[in-house]
């Protein structure tokens, strides 16, 4: 994604995801449309498209944001001690969007990760449009 690709998308995101994706704002809890949302699909990076998380590993971890036992692509990782906190920010790759926070108490089974993540940085797109939406080589992960 180079920069005049980038500046579109960024014209066309609501004032939250435009907070949240570029000024590493975070939604309010329990407020994201994809925390309590369980359909078959992909999540992808609303400046770029990027996949970066499939609902095959989401799950329900009460925290009040959409969470993740893994992404299905490279995400960025930084260091992040705001708040008086020591966390790991988790970035997408192509347009480095803030996506939100990696932490360690997730599922043992699934590796112990919880990609904890702000649906406002979100985009879902369901696994009957993958096809159709350019992301057909991601059907796989639902067989």
């Amino acid at each position: 994604m180079d920069q005049q690709e980038k500046k579109a998308a960024l014209a066309n995101l609501s004032k939250e995801e435009y907070e949240v994706t570029q000024h590493a704002a975070t939604e309010h809890p329990f407020t994201g449309k994809y925390d309590d949302f369980f359909e078959e699909g992909i999540y992808v990076d609303v400046v770029s498209g990027e996949p970066l998380f499939s609902s095959t590993d989401k799950y329900d971890s009460g925290c009040g944001w959409p969470a993740f036992t893994k992404p299905i692509t490279k995400l960025k990782e930084k260091r992040d001690t705001s708040f008086g906190m020591e966390r790991v920010e988790v970035r997408s790759s192509e347009a480095d969007s803030h996506l939100g926070h990696v932490f360690t108490d997730g599922p043992s089974e699934k590796g112990g990760l919880r990609y904890c993540i702000n649906s406002a940085s979100l985009r879902f797109v369901p696994k009957a449009d993958l096809e159709k939406n350019g992301y057909g080589q991601y059907l796989a992960l639902f067989n």
